[in-house]
């Protein structure tokens, strides 16, 4: 596992921070690069309006209009709000793919796909983890 220990994000801590901040599974995930089961998040069956935000920071990351059911066993959205993510080339696992983190504390968020809905054709996969939901009342 590669552990994130920071690259210029806007917020930085250091790992003693972190591992005091957030649940050990929070932690896993958004520090460690980790991947919940497929199927485990509560947030996969969230239906009602609202925004979803990082775990770590707080940033706000997607709306819940963005959201949608992709089968895959993980909150799926086919769009980041503005400047709230950032990607880069994951290799791990002998594959290729897309690596979304939050662009405030870098936090490991999940990965995207070119396999979505319209408008965009993309796939936010993102670990229930690392996120965190508000209702809009």
């Amino acid at each position: 596992m590669n552990e994130n220990t920071g690259g210029g994000f806007p917020l930085e801590k250091n790992e003693d921070e972190w591992r005091k901040e957030l649940t050990p599974e929070q932690y896993r995930v958004l520090r460690q690069h980790g991947t919940e089961r497929a199927g485990t998040s509560a947030l996969n069956d969230e239906k009602r309006k609202g925004v979803y935000f990082c775990a770590g920071c707080g940033t706000p990351l997607f709306d819940s209009d963005t959201k949608y059911e992709s089968g895959s066993g993980w909150p799926s959205f086919y769009r980041p709000r503005e400047n709230a993510v950032e990607t880069e080339t994951d290799k791990s696992l002998l594959m290729t793919r897309t690596e979304v983190h939050c662009a405030t504390c870098g936090g490991h968020l999940g990965h995207v796909f070119p396999d979505g809905p319209k408008p965009t054709g993309e796939r936010y996969c993102m670990n229930g983890a690392a996120l965190k939901f508000d209702e809009k009342k």
